[in-house]
């Protein structure tokens, strides 16, 4: 069910689904540090109130790290207080959640750069060196130590 199509008088009731949604980003984090395997955790396909979400997002917390894309949508995505737990959020038409999701890896996929990106960039940057004045070099004998009145 969309979850704009659901009744508003549960929003505002805590069912008990944020402990549980926390207790798999644990497990999540175990497998991360134990063997490297990344996992999510999509939200909106859970049965998630206002209020359940409210106290997920209170119970993981806030990192150090806060990234916000403008793509088809705006997107955030931030750490949460435990190092490779990921919340990521996207925005639609009407700034609505359009995809919401706790992504548990070392740097979620979305803030890597596309290898072709990186490409095209290596090829920008080497055209706008080529087409600026080198700096003048300094002149023979001349050198950039100052010396010490004394």
């Amino acid at each position: 069910m969309p979850r704009d199509a659901r009744a508003t008088c549960l929003d505002a009731t805590v069912t008990g689904m944020a402990l549980s949604v926390l207790a798999e980003v644990g497990r999540l984090l175990e497998a991360l540090a134990a063997s490297g395997q990344p996992g999510a955790i999509d939200l909106r396909s859970l049965p998630l109130t206002d209020a359940d979400r409210e106290q997920l997002e209170e119970l993981l917390g806030r990192g150090e790290v806060q990234a916000e894309l403008e793509l088809t949508g705006r997107s955030e995505v931030w750490e949460t207080a435990y190092p490779g737990a990921w919340w990521i959020r996207h925005r639609g038409a009407g700034d609505r959640i359009a995809a919401e999701e706790i992504a548990v890896c070392s740097v979620p996929d979305i803030l890597l750069a596309h290898p072709d990106d990186i490409r095209a960039a290596a090829r920008r940057l080497q055209h706008d060196l080529t087409t600026q004045q080198a700096p003048s070099a300094p002149e023979a004998g001349a050198t950039n130590v100052e010396t010490p009145h004394v």
